[in-house]
Parts: structure tokens; sequence; C-alpha cells
């Protein structure tokens, strides 16, 4: 595995592909209160990318080109989240998408533990740290350790929506799944617009 650590936005010409997994670094989770810090990425090759953005410019055009790239699968787990985060910093919409989350819901029914620590350990067989989940994302400099972590969010995401794609095809929920990720990035605008904490499908 190789980190390429980059200073705010990704480099000029990089191609990472069709499918490109993604995650993000925040300094907390709150919307307004908390700003975005990092973004990772990976092509499914094995590397990532990690992105330590310029706030409070996020002056970042080659990001904010391939996260509305309509020939570029954005694949997130709990992308409700980074999706926002997106929205509210770099002032773009997030499409087309796929969040594992949501198809490891529709798909592993026989469990509720969707996190990715476990997600990852069953369909790819890879125990993940989160050791450095919580540290300081909006630091001067970011240790290796850091990096590292942030990059292992990304590094598993194709092989484990590979993994959901045939348990949702199996168990005949594909187009379901579809419906509900490309719904994904409005779920995140009704968020960012107060309605995070209320279901407007329920019935109260």
């Amino acid at each position: 595995m190789t980190v390429y650590f980059h200073e705010g936005d990704l480099p000029d010409g990089l191609d990472l592909g069709p499918e490109v997994a993604i995650d993000s670094e925040t300094m907390g989770l709150r919307f307004r209160r908390d700003p975005l810090c990092v973004v990772q990425l990976s092509a499914g090759d094995g590397n990532a990318h990690v992105v330590r953005l310029n706030r409070p410019a996020y002056d970042c055009p080659n990001l904010k080109r391939l996260l509305t790239d309509p020939k570029v699968l954005k694949i997130f787990h709990f992308g409700r989240f980074d999706i926002g985060m997106f929205e509210l910093h770099l002032g773009v919409e997030t499409r087309p998408v796929y969040c594992t989350k949501i198809a490891s819901k529709l798909a592993r029914t026989y469990t509720d533990r969707h996190g990715l620590k476990d997600v990852a350990k069953e369909l790819a067989g890879v125990d993940m740290s989160k050791a450095q989940q919580s540290s300081d994302w909006g630091a001067a400099e970011l240790s290796q350790a850091q990096m590292d972590y942030a990059a292992s969010d990304v590094l598993y995401l194709h092989a484990i929506m590979n993994r959901l794609n045939e348990m949702l095809v199996r168990e005949g929920r594909m187009e379901l799944a579809r419906a509900c990720f490309d719904f994904l990035p409005v779920r995140s605008r009704l968020d960012l617009a107060g309605w995070d904490e209320i279901d407007i499908f329920a019935h109260a």
C-alpha cells in the first residue's frame, strides 16, 4: 500500500477510474459546527490519496470535478454524512453514489452490525483499527498514523461493494438499493436543511 498525500487538492490529471472509494475526516459530527478537514480516496488498487483541504477557502477544483463527474461512481460507507459535508463546504452535490452501509442493511439482514469495521471483517477479511478516528484532523500536520487510518477507510470499499452486490442480487434487492443510492444526496440535503433528526416518512 502507498498513501499519497496532497495539500489542498488532487493533482492535475489524476485519473482514479470509473469507481472511486471516498471518505472524509472532520472536527466532529455536527454539520455547521465542525469543519471538513480531510478527504481520502482510492481507485481500488491498494493505494490511497489523502487530501488535506485548505480551510476555509476549500479551493479544490479537481476534487469538486471528481465529486460531480456523472461517469464516476463514488463509493462511501455512510455516505449521507460525507455528501452533506461536501455540499456544505465545497458547494457541490455528489453524484452518482453507492453506500456500503445502506447496501449492508439491505443485504445483511441477519445482523445489526453495519459499521465499517464489522462489514470489512466479514466481507473483506480485514480487521481494521479505529484508533485514530477521534484524533485532531484539523492539525497543521497529519501524523503517519492518521494518514494510514484515513487510507484504511477507503482501501477495501471496492471489495466490500462487490460482495454486497452479489448478496443484493441474490436477495432480489439490487433495484431497491439503487433507488436508495439515488435518493441519498437528497437525504443529505434534508439534513442540512434541518431535518437531520426527523423522519419525514414516519406517520407521526
